[in-house]
C-alpha cells in the first residue's frame, strides 16, 4: 500500500526537514543581512553576494579547497589501498598490526593538530631534528610556508584518515572469492599479476566509496586546520569551512559567513551529483559471493 509506505518515510522526512532544509533556509536568509550577530540586523539585499565574488576571497577559497581534495585523494587512496588489502590476508601478525595502526582514528581532530603541530616545528620539531641529523642544514618550516603549508596539512589528514580508508579496501578485498584467486594460482599468475588483474578490479565499487567520502569530507576539514594553521600563513590553507568562520565569528559578519556557508552546500551538492552520474555510485551491486 502506498500510503504505508509514506507513513513509513514520514519520520526520516522530518528529521531531514528540522537539521538541513530548514537551517539552509534560515542560512539563505542570513545571506541577505547586515548583522554583527549582536545588534540589530538591517537588510542589504543581494550586497554580501556581490563583496564575496568582487574581492575574490570566495574564488581563492574554492580553489584551496579543490587543491586539498586533490592532495587528499592523492595521499590516501592509493596508501589505503594497498595497506587494506595487506590487512585481508590470514596471517595472525597482520590483524595486530591492524590493532596499532587503527589507533590514530581514535583520536580527536584537536589532539592530532596540537601533536602534528608540535611535530612540525621547525625550531624544536621532530621531523627538523631528524632531517638536521641527516645533514639538512636549513630547517624546514612545514607550516609556516605558504608553498608547504596546505601539503604539511594534506599529510596530517592523510595520517588521521588513512587508516579508515584502509579498513574499507580491507573489508571489500576479504568479499573477493577465494575460488578466483585459486583459479589463478593454478593458471600460474604471481602476485602482481594477481593483484593489477583480480584485486584492483573487484575493488573497484571500494575505490568509487573511498573517493566519494574522501573527496566530500574534504569539504568539512575545520577544525584540523584550525588548530594546525588557523587559515594560514596568510591565506595559504584558507578553505571554503575555515573561510565561513572567518567571516562569521572573526569579523562578526553573520551575512558574509552564511554566503559562504551556501557555497559550500552548493558546492558539495554538486560535486555529489557529478559523482553519482559519473561513477555509478547508485548502481552498486555486491560481489560477495552468493550474494
Amino acid at each position: 500500500m502506498n500510503w504505508q509506505r509514506w507513513i513509513m518515510v514520514i519520520p526520516a522526512l522530518v528529521f531531514f526537514a528540522i537539521f538541513a532544509i530548514i537551517p539552509m533556509c534560515v542560512a539563505v536568509y542570513y545571506t541577505g543581512l547586515n548583522w554583527d550577530g549582536l545588534t540589530p540586523p538591517t537588510w542589504a539585499g543581494l550586497s554580501n553576494w556581490v563583496q564575496v565574488f568582487q574581492n575574490g576571497e570566495a574564488w581563492q577559497s574554492t580553489r584551496l579547497t579543490i587543491e586539498l581534495m586533490v592532495l587528499c585523494w592523492i595521499t590516501q587512496n592509493p596508501i589505503s589501498l594497498v595497506l587494506g588489502v595487506f590487512m585481508a590476508g590470514k596471517q595472525k601478525h597482520r590483524a595486530v598490526f591492524g590493532v596499532f595502526y587503527f589507533i590514530p582514528l581514535l583520536f580527536s581532530a584537536a589532539a592530532i593538530g596540537v601533536t602534528w603541530s608540535y611535530i612540525l616545528n621547525p625550531n624544536f620539531g621532530l621531523v627538523d631534528s631528524l632531517l638536521t641529523a641527516l645533514g639538512v642544514k636549513q630547517p624546514v618550516n612545514w607550516l609556516g610556508s605558504p608553498h608547504l603549508a596546505l601539503i604539511s596539512v594534506s599529510l596530517v589528514i592523510a595520517w588521521q584518515f588513512i587508516p579508515f580508508n584502509s579498513l574499507l579496501y580491507q573489508g571489500g578485498a576479504k568479499q573477493i572469492p577465494e575460488s578466483i584467486y585459486e583459479a589463478a594460482k593454478i593458471d600460474g599468475a604471481g602476485p602482481f599479476r594477481t593483484f593489477f588483474s583480480i584485486t584492483l578490479p573487484q575493488l573497484k565499487y571500494t575505490i568509487v566509496t573511498s573517493s566519494v567520502l574522501i573527496l566530500t569530507g574534504t569539504l568539512t576539514y575545520f577544525d584540523l586546520i584550525y588548530v594546525l594553521t588557523s587559515g594560514g600563513p596568510g591565506t595559504s590553507t584558507q578553505v571554503l569551512a575555515m573561510d565561513m568562520y572567518k567571516q562569521a565569528f572573526m569579523n562578526n559578519n553573520i551575512g558574509m559567513g552564511s554566503v559562504m556557508a551556501i557555497i559550500l552546500a552548493v558546492f558539495g551538492l554538486i560535486l555529489s551529483l557529478l559523482i553519482l552520474k559519473f561513477t555509478g555510485f547508485n548502481n552498486m551491486e555486491s560481489q560477495k559471493e552468493g550474494a
